[in-house]
């Protein structure tokens, strides 16, 4: 794939007009998504054609490559930025194939722009300050990984049901909580893989751009989009929404634009229909925000608005979470009482008192306390010697022991891999 960009960002740069060169760029485009699309929906295909006609074929037994939906994107952007002249041609294949191949985040994301690190590549310099600021960051992640989100996750596969049977012995508290714990698990799950790749990156010389907000703390859900997977967003805007108009050609064509937009965005995420569905159901909250939300938001104030955001997303995170439809709708049903459910049970209560301190952890790392009292000690070492010297022992003692930590949580666990890999 990255060969093909390559001779695609050459035929491009060299092609005399306009004609030629808008030809290389589908040709290459078209190809490149071909290669996702056998990879990664052949199957979903096949069971669309099975549904809606009298075939009955059969499943295609095909290795996901790792990470495939985060390179070809990022190639995409590529050979697109080379025909619009945002960047040059790269004329070294090795060079081009370090772009893709980057193990900081090829894996996960964030989805990187070869026009962000184009000079990055040519010309880095290691310094001790940015290893340094690289390994706080990757101890960080590391320890949002192994200590908060592995332990958010066995808390959410506990409360959760995986089938109607499991589902009969659970109670309305202990779904509420379950789902409340997969909320936080994907959060620190996800971010923590960005702050680990960016923490590495550093260590090597290279920046890459932040890709979570804490959009937790949003009050809308096209706020929470700008501040979730920023990379993803960004790229759908770019390359999908503004090339087709955006907003430019009228309400109706703006909310074509949108659902196209969403529609990918969800099966990007998984060749499932649950995926599709969850994609779509941000789209109507969007579209409604557009429409009619703001005033009231506006009128109602942040604190409403902020529960808002919080329940849209909990839901929306059911969605994602459940690839079994007939389950996900018997939750949902589940959660307003519509069901044979008890309020309560003794596993949740116990479960609630045993982890509440792990679980108020978890809370105050999605939000910007943490760095507001940063800020706020920064602002005093100017003032206070003291707190200086405090602060600078805090953060040389903070360092080993999130990583000792981390590496005690990961002795003994069974695999627990990132979310995001199996995109």
């Amino acid at each position: 794939m990255t060969f093909i960009s390559y001779i695609g960002g050459l035929l491009i740069a060299s092609s005399k007009t306009s004609f030629v060169r808008r030809l290389c760029l589908v040709m290459i485009v078209s190809l490149q998504l071909m290669i996702l699309i056998v990879f990664k929906y052949t199957n979903f295909i096949i069971d669309i054609m099975n549904h809606v006609s009298n075939y009955n074929l059969k499943a295609v037994d095909i290795i996901l490559p790792i990470g495939i939906s985060f390179y070809t994107f990022q190639l995409i952007s590529y050979v697109v930025d080379v025909y619009r002249e945002d960047c040059e041609e790269q004329r070294s294949f090795a060079k081009l194939l370090l772009y893709s191949s980057l193990f900081h985040q090829c894996i996960a994301g964030p989805i990187i722009r070869y026009q962000d690190i184009a000079e990055q590549m040519e010309y880095r310099v290691v310094t001790k300050e940015l290893i340094s600021k690289g390994i706080n960051r990757f101890c960080i992640g590391l320890a949002k990984k192994a200590v908060l989100a592995n332990h958010l996750a066995s808390l959410a596969d506990t409360l959760l049901p995986t089938s109607t049977n499991d589902l009969q012995t659970s109670s309305i508290a202990g779904l509420w909580l379950g789902l409340f714990m997969y909320m936080l698990q994907i959060y620190m799950d996800f971010s923590a893989y960005s702050d680990m790749a960016i923490g590495l990156g550093k260590m090597v010389g290279f920046e890459y751009k932040e890709n979570f907000d804490y959009p937790y703390m949003s009050k809308s859900v096209s706020e929470f989009w700008r501040r979730w997977h920023i990379s993803l967003g960004s790229f759908f805007r770019d390359y999908v929404y503004i090339p087709l108009g955006g907003n430019r050609l009228g309400a109706i064509r703006t909310m074509i634009n949108l659902f196209v937009v969403w529609a990918l965005t969800g099966l990007w995420h998984g060749a499932s229909y649950n995926y599709l569905l969850w994609g779509i159901y941000f789209f109507v909250f969007i579209v409604l925000e557009k429409l009619i939300v703001p005033k009231r938001v506006r009128k109602n104030g942040k604190g409403i608005s902020h529960i808002y955001l919080l329940i849209i997303t909990l839901f929306g995170w059911l969605i994602f979470r459940y690839s079994d439809m007939n389950l996900m709708f018997r939750i949902g049903k589940e959660l307003f009482g519509a069901g044979e459910l008890s309020f309560i049970d003794i596993r949740t209560s116990l479960l609630l008192e045993n982890n509440m301190f792990f679980i108020i952890i978890a809370v105050i790392g999605s939000t910007k306390i943490v760095k507001f009292l940063s800020e706020v000690v920064s602002d005093l070492e100017y003032r206070y010697r003291w707190i200086m010297h405090a602060s600078m022992v805090v953060e040389i003692m903070a360092v080993p022991i999130m990583l000792i930590v981390s590496v005690m949580s990961l002795v003994g666990n069974s695999y627990n891999p990132f979310i995001y890999f199996q995109f």
